[in-house]
């Protein structure tokens, strides 16, 4: 595929569906404790031949942090086993509220592999215009996938609290607008409410259409950021609460042409800590 867009659309998919090499993923996430999980809404419909990937599961498991970065040597592995190849082109979706597709591709691109999309309007889409779904266990045929990390594409906590005094790289934040300034608790126990200083407020669910789940046309996505006042041709940091919906930022940013942003990986869940780095409130 030499289309630069990283998303597909449903008509796409359709006629590639059967092809060999092109590999369907669902990344579906969704909050801790929120029910039915993921899993079992992959087992009670998804798109045929598609395999689950759990971010959970593709995740540092020694890290305390939710769904930190896998090393490279786990990522190849676990997205081999889901039947991935390097030679194959994937393709994600989610559920359709543009959550952890976003995800999952910047996963793929961080790891060196160019060849991903993500399915506009995902599953809701899919489903909506009546395409077929199936349902149980996905048994893909394992591949061989092998992995290399470029540290270009995540932040961590020490390069996002030295950017706090240099202000080279703008930080933008895709939580809802009310935690972004602190006036409501955050879903996780124990995190300070609020934001990194200087930061920007840019709410992911603002750049796709609620009733369709497809993403705004490019103005609109530029509009959001400029009325953020992001400015698109300097360096850009996503984050949000843990490192998930901030990369329907990213995306959204990619589809306007920005390249070399980078991913807060830890996002609130690590800058949020009781013992973290400052905090601001309020509006940006």
């Amino acid at each position: 595929m030499t289309n630069p867009d990283p998303l597909v659309s449903t008509e796409w998919l359709a006629a590639h569906l059967n092809e060999p090499s092109v590999k369907i993923l669902d990344a579906s996430f969704k909050m801790p404790g929120v029910t039915p999980l993921p899993k079992d809404d992959f087992l009670a419909a998804h798109i045929p031949g598609a395999a689950f990937f759990d971010v959970e599961a593709v995740s540092d498991h020694a890290n305390p942090l939710p769904h930190m970065f896998p090393s490279a040597e786990q990522f190849g592995r676990d997205v081999g086993a889901l039947g991935i190849g390097n030679g194959d082109t994937v393709v994600l979706y989610d559920a359709g509220g543009w959550v952890a597709a976003p995800r999952a591709w910047w996963m793929f691109l961080s790891f060196g592999h160019a060849d991903v999309r993500v399915l506009d309007g995902g599953l809701k889409k899919w489903t909506a215009e009546g395409r077929p779904v199936e349902k149980g266990e996905a048994s893909p045929k394992p591949a061989s996938f092998e992995a290399s990390f470029d540290p270009a594409f995540v932040r961590s906590q020490q390069q996002l609290a030295d950017n706090l005094t240099g202000k080279v790289e703008q930080v933008i934040d895709a939580r809802p607008r009310q935690r972004f300034e602190g006036t409501v608790a955050e879903p996780r126990a124990g995190l300070r409410g609020g934001h990194i200083p200087g930061s920007r407020s840019v709410p992911y669910a603002s750049l796709f259409d609620a009733a369709t789940g497809v993403m705004k046309p490019l103005p609109e996505l530029k509009a959001a950021f400029d009325q953020a006042g992001v400015d698109l041709e300097r360096p850009v940091v996503t984050s949000c609460g843990s490192g998930v919906s901030a990369a329907v930022l990213t995306l959204a940013l990619y589809r306007l042409g920005v390249r070399g942003s980078a991913l807060y990986d830890g996002s609130w869940s690590e800058w949020g800590l009781q013992d973290g780095p400052p905090v601001a409130t309020g509006p940006a």
